[in-house]
């Protein structure tokens, strides 16, 4: 389980500042450089040896620590702690030629040839077989280094091949199968095999979902997402449990919480890790980059169950992987970075410390620009270190949070598989219009997992949960009836765990907790709007629906649902749970999240001055107020203590520039 005390640890100096950083890129002569450079910026954690196994291991049996050995002393030497990979992220060409058997297959059955990273099934016995060497090898030698302060398990699982469909792979799958179900008739039984003559007589006839000519089994689907996230999983519990046996030091590998990754159940993932630690960048190509950014620092704290977590990598400025690698504008950087110590980073890490100039990565940026530290560039990394340092108090604080916004991994395959309602539904982007709701009404938000404790938060926002098991739906409902405002949006308690439609009526699961009945979806086209009564613009769904046992609050005036309900309210025990059949426009949304958290006896955390986050931190010794200036205008937010960075004292008021950030340790 995920231990505070382990990050505790590694932040008992302050915010870790740290970085990937690839020595084995460089000549001798750059290393001492590097250090120095190291100290000057104020970086205390290097991750190395992430991709070290063709440079450790070249050839088949050969073994050759000379140049590891030298940078961990070098870096020991100059009091930086070291993040060590075990270095089976992708492994050395010569592995591929005399096992070719270990690359991955598509679902088209093309295989992947090497040349790039992660040139591996996961589930190829031959390859788990010389990872664990390589760990064994690695645990041996540097297992009770004093430099050695975390243990980096691969590096970022499952990011290029987390779907493999090759013979192994099919073998893992009917085993994991045979595991959960026992029998081949509960397996039929709940993937609906009676339809399209699908029906298995034998384990032997199972397979993954390779490509056919028409839709797919959805169960089949569902489950070989949860299979091969276990996979993944997997591979992390045999080198950590390798890697345990010979060392107390914390173990952990990088989840990459993000708008573009989505294979991996990180809620089943988590009890497994020493640290919970996350990679996050800015993905431009979505239309709120700087909202997603909140909402993954919001996730990975719920990971973390409210503990204080590590940003294992971000960028200080463009990747190299986006259609358009964007620069960061003026003091973006500072405020993505102050955005994820807000929302309970306990360390900031950088891939990487020194820009390549080979290999794919060759235009990523880094903390060391091409054109060296004589730049901007090199200004605002100094810049980041002093703030970083002036961080301190903030470590092991919590964020406060009155609201809950449900999320799971296993509702957005369900939600996005084959010969779905509406194509225009993606799971993710409602989650997203839920969180900038609850953000713009002036709430901070805990991501939580459907079935954890609702117990502390006074508002509930279920967006699109569309599978839902009977129990996690009724922590819902009971949460409700204790006194919470549950908001439900459409979509959601349609089938249950094996992907079954909830017969009787939609929203199915949540029918008798609303008190609504829909018969029909009736979603929009792209572009297509619908109006509601009280003004708002909904938008990707409608549903012909009515309340059964519920106050019609708003209704839809024109569309396919024409007269029908929009938005239902059902008084349940003290609390009340609510109905939202389409997506409103963002303003109309922050008013009725306003009007929810109102009715719940929630009081906003600052004013709701539109692109300004403000969130608080709180421990033992005070509370510590975050305010992101993300406008183009100059802001004041009501504040009393001593402002962090300038070390002056607030009160009354706390003047944020156009573009900046303030952190005021607030007056007890």
């Amino acid at each position: 389980m995920p231990d505070a005390a382990h990050l505790a640890t590694l932040a008992a100096d302050g915010i870790v500042f740290g970085s990937d950083y690839n020595p084995e890129q460089w000549d001798r002569s750059v290393w001492e450089e590097d250090v120095r450079l190291m100290n000057e910026a104020g970086v205390s954690l290097v991750a190395i040896n992430v991709f070290g196994w063709s440079d450790i291991n070249p050839a088949p049996g050969e073994w050759d620590f000379t140049a590891l050995d030298e940078i961990i002393e070098l870096l020991h030497a100059h009091g930086i702690r070291v993040n060590l990979g075990t270095g089976t992220a992708s492994p050395p060409p010569w592995l591929s030629r005399i096992h070719p058997e270990i690359l991955p297959v598509s679902e088209d059955g093309v295989r992947a040839w090497p040349g790039g990273r992660q040139a591996y099934c996961p589930s190829s016995p031959v390859f788990r077989s010389y990872a664990a060497e390589v760990v064994a090898r690695v645990i041996e030698r540097y297992g009770s280094h004093p430099a050695v302060a975390l243990w980096h398990v691969s590096n970022e699982l499952g990011c290029h091949n987390a779907l493999c469909y090759c013979d192994a792979s099919a073998d893992a799958f009917r085993g994991w199968l045979q595991r959960r179900y026992e029998t081949i008739e509960a397996l039929n039984d709940a993937w609906g095999t009676a339809f399209w003559s699908q029906r298995y007589g034998t384990w032997d006839d199972v397979m993954p979902p390779r490509r056919a000519l028409s839709l797919r089994n959805p169960g089949q689907m569902l489950d070989f997402h949860r299979f091969s996230s276990d996979e993944q999983l997997g591979l992390y519990r045999a080198e950590a449990a390798i890697i345990r046996a010979s060392s107390a030091v914390p173990v952990t590998t990088n989840f990459m919480v993000t708008a573009h990754i989505r294979n991996l159940d990180y809620w089943t993932w988590a009890g497994e890790m020493d640290v919970i630690a996350n990679d996050h960048y800015l993905d431009n190509r979505l239309p709120l980059p700087r909202a997603e950014l909140s909402f993954a620092a919001d996730l990975t704290r719920g990971l973390a169950q409210g503990a204080p977590w590590l940003l294992m990598e971000t960028s200080t400025g463009a990747v190299n992987w986006q259609p358009y690698n964007l620069a960061k504008s003026d003091g973006e950087l500072l405020r993505n970075v102050v955005t994820h110590v807000a929302r309970g980073a306990d360390g900031i890490c950088f891939f990487q410390w020194r820009a390549s100039a080979q290999g794919a990565e060759k235009y990523h940026s880094a903390l060391v620009p091409h054109a060296g530290t004589e730049t901007a560039a090199w200004q605002r990394v100094l810049e980041l270190g002093r703030t970083l340092r002036a961080l301190a108090p903030v470590v092991g604080t919590r964020v406060r949070a009155q609201a809950a916004l449900l999320f799971s991994w296993e509702s957005w395959w369900a939600a996005e598989g084959e010969g779905r309602p509406s194509e225009a539904l993606a799971y993710l982007e409602q989650v997203h219009a839920a969180h900038a709701a609850l953000t713009a009404a002036g709430l901070t938000v805990d991501v939580v997992r459907p079935g954890a404790s609702l117990d502390a938060y006074g508002l509930v926002v279920v967006p699109a949960l569309h599978l839902v098991r009977d129990a996690d739906a009724a922590v819902i409902a009971d949460r409700a009836a204790s006194g919470a405002a549950v908001l439900i949006t459409f979509f959601s308690g349609t089938v249950d765990e094996r992907d079954a439609v909830r017969l009787g009526g939609y929203p199915g699961a949540f029918r008798d907790l609303l008190g609504v009945t829909a018969e029909e979806f009736a979603p929009l086209e792209p572009g297509h709007t619908v109006r509601l009564g009280s003004g708002a613009v909904g938008s990707v769904w409608t549903e012909r629906m009515r309340a059964t046992d519920a106050e019609v609050v708003d209704a839809f005036v024109d569309g396919p649902a024409s007269g029908m309900p929009a938005l239902t309210r059902r008084t349940v025990g003290t609390g009340s749970a609510w109905y939202l059949a389409t997506q409103p426009d963002a303003a109309a949304y922050a008013e009725l999240v306003s009007r929810l958290a109102a009715e719940a006896g929630l009081e906003p955390d600052a004013s709701r001055i539109p692109g300004v986050e403000v969130v608080r931190r709180q421990g033992e010794q005070g509370s510590y107020l975050f305010v992101i200036n993300h406008s183009e205008n100059e802001v004041a937010v009501d504040a009393r203590g001593r402002d962090l960075l300038t070390d002056q004292p607030v009160d009354g008021a706390a003047v944020v520039a156009a573009g900046a950030v303030r952190i005021i340790e607030e007056s007890l």
